[in-house]
């Protein structure tokens, strides 16, 4: 998975991605959403899942992409299953911590 860290001033804003999704755009036309996961946004280092798990231990604000990112952010607890979008062949996440 690829993560990268963003101060904000919201606080740590946390993306992470599969790396196979990274360049890619995907899109549900019946509900009228897109996504394109961009190295702009999405770009940053490679990490393995604990190291994901500890970045998302740390963010205000993540924004995840990709079976692999979002499975993860699930079964970690950082995101309720029934708040996953499925985004053609991909899947989607975010959350906020206040």
């Amino acid at each position: 998975m690829i993560v990268s860290e963003r101060h904000t001033d919201q606080g740590l804003l946390v993306t992470v991605c599969d790396a196979d999704v990274l360049g890619e755009s995907f899109e549900d036309e019946e509900r009228g959403v897109s996504l394109t996961v961009t190295e702009e946004f999405y770009g940053g280092e490679e990490a393995t899942p604990e190291e994901v798990e500890e970045t998302l231990a740390r963010a205000s604000i993540g924004n995840l992409v990709g079976e692999e990112a979002v499975a993860l952010a699930v079964d970690a607890g950082f995101v309720a299953e029934p708040n996953v979008l499925d985004v053609e062949d991909t899947r989607h996440a975010q959350f906020l911590r206040l």
